[in-house]
């Protein structure tokens, strides 16, 4: 009867060794995906080339990349080999929303890490940094933020990109006309069909729009930088167990060189659908958020 005992007691250590995760007690989402073996991930249709979707409307892109390592993460963690990922859209309008109530677990896209938006949900280490910017057509006339007055501006529904004009010198004392699209697609046509005069966004989402339109060489950007923001992945707040998976795993993608080999393979390199190379290289602060990764936002 002991030895029976014993044996059980040692084959319990055993299972406990093989499934470290089985035997802790999980919370937040890695009890939700756990219980339901899914990871659900938000990304965007349109934001080339961080999370878009290609000619096959297969959903790609960096942002993506980075985040199924944070799959296979979690995947090692709960011994879910099998683990399911569903795909879920989201908006600049709806990403949030969708994140609170559990529709999905990571959003992965172009977000930016902000202190204000840190209120709402969490976020994962910085894996990029842009410069807010305004577009327009060569032949507008319009040179700099003051030429915008009077005229339509375009900019993406639940962005708050906009409104960085007015807290620009040049553009403080102008009047304008806000015309919102329900997603980076749709304002940049905004521009292209001439409704808009400027579409204001991030630059390298205006790059992306830019490079795979029909006459990329009909636009420009104004010179004037209007803020520059982090984009990370976005997470449920107040869960530091599943955002501790995914910290980790950026800062071995990040130390690794495992995320400028992304880097390179999505802005130096051509990309689907068209093949186009937006030849963007990396920042001094992306270079400085690889180096020392931190999930700071902008304020």
């Amino acid at each position: 009867m002991k030895r029976n005992l014993l044996l059980a007691a040692m084959a319990c250590v055993g299972l406990s060794a093989i499934h470290p995760a089985q035997a802790e007690d999980l919370t937040g989402t890695l009890k939700k995906i756990k219980e339901t073996n899914t990871i659900t991930i938000g990304y965007r249709e349109s934001s080339v080339p961080f999370s878009y979707l290609d000619d096959k409307q297969k959903p790609i892109g960096y942002a993506l990349d980075l985040c199924y390592k944070v799959v296979d993460a979690v995947k090692a963690k709960l011994n879910l080999p099998n683990l399911k990922v569903g795909m879920q859209p989201v908006t600049s309008a709806n990403r949030i929303p969708l994140m609170q109530n559990g529709t999905i677990d990571m959003e992965c896209g172009s977000t930016t890490n902000s202190v204000k938006r840190q209120e709402q949900v969490s976020f994962g280490d910085n894996y990029f940094v842009t410069s807010v910017k305004v577009v327009v057509k060569k032949n507008s006339g319009i040179n700099s933020l003051a030429d915008l007055n009077g005229q339509p501006i375009a900019t993406t529904s639940g962005t708050t990109s906009v409104q960085l004009i007015k807290e620009n010198e040049k553009g403080s004392k102008i009047d304008f006309k806000t015309i919102y699209g329900k997603d980076h697609a749709e304002s940049f046509l905004l521009v292209a069909n001439d409704r808009a005069k400027a579409f204001v966004m991030d630059d390298i989402l205006i790059a992306g729009l830019v490079a795979n339109s029909k006459d990329p060489q009909d636009y420009k950007f104004l010179p004037e930088v209007l803020h520059t923001e982090p984009y990370a992945i976005m997470l449920r707040k107040d869960d530091p167990e599943f955002k501790k998976v995914v910290d980790d795993t950026m800062v071995k993608v990040m130390k690794s060189g495992e995320a400028e080999k992304l880097y390179n393979k999505w802005f130096m390199s051509p990309i689907p659908p068209k093949g186009v190379n937006l030849n963007f290289p990396m920042s001094p602060e992306l270079k400085e958020a690889f180096a020392h990764p931190t999930d700071a936002g902008s304020k």
